[in-house]
């Protein structure tokens, strides 16, 4: 399978270099030229599978063979063999047709562990078939960084860094990487927003030279690879409750745009999805850009419900470059419109098309308190705030359609949010034992000013030469 950039002017690649590559030379991100179709048959033979033979299957349609099909089984079943539950991604129901699916049961607690851990095995693997070694350069809003150290922290063939919005991010969330002491692991602080560290690695991978010289690669969701082990547990959670026979929805805690990308082309594989509901909270931008066919970046404000916290979704663009045929000509002019202006225009074609996939639902801060409360009070469970603006955003499309049942993705563990859980609910959810010693950690970072000339000189200083 061949993958091409949105913005039409980067080589075609295949599985593998794309997955090195992570952000096309273009500016642009890379995606699949052609969506598999998958027939319901297909869709069928993953009932009664385990999480991570459903994955080898679902996964293989894109890589066509690029790593071996017993390399990929391999590190498949290696990737989802320490997550801490026996269904690997649960499902549990909430409310008449309403479901979370619990995905926080990976080693960082929260959802991102699907993608990056078995990313962190393939790009290895990649590596060392080609004898070379590569920088990863993050930016996150909280769960990706701790999830990418996790994933690549003690690798011989990386160093990574990680940069995070300075006291933008929770406790947990920042002690998850600051204190894993390993040789080839850096925590960068950002004096800014996620916005800033997101802008700041576009930057850097925007800087050829530097590209080329430190061998850079990403594992933010501008990597395809973050999509693509994404999609699954669309698939997983759909034929739980009947799929193909049975249509559901889906809602999602949206920041980045990732996550609900990935159900974007899990019905576009021919998966039974009524609606994908972008979940926002009061940084709203994705349902704004959705109502009014205004695309336009504001100030972020700080919620409860941090990785969240995001007016820039860069995964936005692919979806974009979907809905207008894939012209990538379309999208540049959309791309530019933002640098220069500082907004753009959905055309109404484009708008159009976003609109037959995709609803909206924002959740202000006292909706999100109130939907941990009333799930705690009437289902005895326990939600973080993420989850929650997905469950509200939920219960509102099931009240537009009440005969579809709707899967809300619960994002985080609720012990990475503590102090907003035990507002809402009064329980103060305890971490699991693994981590039960993280407030004792020692922590390691390093601060540095909103520049993208002071992380490169910090990255030039401290990186390892590549092969």
């Amino acid at each position: 399978m061949q993958y091409v950039s949105t913005r039409g002017t980067a080589p075609l690649l295949g599985f593998a270099d794309v997955l090195l590559a992570g952000l096309a030379k273009d500016g642009g991100l890379y995606t699949p030229r052609s969506i598999p179709r998958w027939t319901d048959d297909d869709i069928r033979g993953l009932r009664g599978l385990a999480y991570s033979a459903a994955a080898i299957k679902v996964m293989a349609t894109f890589i066509a063979g690029e790593l071996g099909s017993a390399s990929l089984e391999r590190m498949t079943r290696d990737a989802y063999a320490g997550f801490g539950h026996a269904a690997t991604a649960p499902l549990v129901q909430v409310d008449v047709n309403l479901f979370a699916l619990e995905l926080f049961h990976g080693p960082t607690l929260a959802f991102k562990d699907f993608a990056m851990q078995w990313l962190g095995r393939a790009m290895g693997h990649i590596l060392r078939q080609r004898h070379g070694r590569a920088t990863i350069l993050g930016a996150t809003s909280g769960d990706t960084g701790a999830a990418a150290i996790a994933a690549f922290g003690g690798a011989s063939e990386t160093d990574v860094y990680i940069l995070y919005p300075h006291g933008r991010v929770s406790d947990v969330q920042r002690r998850q990487m600051t204190t894993v002491r390993k040789p080839n692991v850096h925590a960068l602080a950002i004096e800014g927003t996620f916005d800033d560290c997101q802008r700041i690695v576009k930057d850097l991978f925007g800087d050829l030279a530097l590209r080329n010289e430190l061998k850079l690669s990403g594992v933010n969701s501008i990597n395809w690879a973050r999509i693509l082990a994404q999609i699954v547990y669309y698939f997983v959670a759909a034929v739980a409750l009947g799929a193909p026979e049975r249509v559901v929805s889906f809602a999602v805690p949206t920041g980045n745009f990732g996550n609900i990308l990935a159900g974007y082309y899990a019905k576009q594989m021919g998966l039974p999805v009524e609606r994908l509901i972008v979940a926002t909270n009061e940084n709203d931008i994705l349902a704004r850009a959705l109502e009014t066919g205004r695309y336009e970046p504001r100030k972020v404000r700080p919620t409860q419900s941090p990785s969240m916290d995001i007016q820039v979704s860069s995964n936005f663009e692919r979806l974009l470059f979907e809905a207008s045929g894939q012209d990538p000509g379309a999208v540049q002019a959309l791309m530019s419109s933002l640098a220069r202006d500082g907004w753009f225009s959905i055309p109404p074609a484009v708008l159009e098309a976003v609109r037959a996939d995709f609803g909206a639902a924002k959740v202000d801060e006292e909706a999100c308190a109130d939907e941990m409360g009333r799930v705690y009070r009437e289902s005895g469970i326990v939600v973080d705030p993420h989850s929650a603006v997905g469950l509200r955003a939920a219960r509102a499309a099931l009240a537009a359609s009440p005969e579809t049942p709707v899967i809300a993705l619960g994002t985080a563990h609720p012990a990475k949010f503590p102090d907003a859980v035990e507002r809402a609910t009064g329980v103060r959810p305890a971490l699991p034992k693994a981590l039960a010693d993280l407030f004792d950690r020692e922590e390691e970072f390093r601060v540095l000013p909103n520049d993208a000339k002071a992380v490169a000189a910090c990255l030039r200083e401290t990186a390892s030469t590549p092969a």
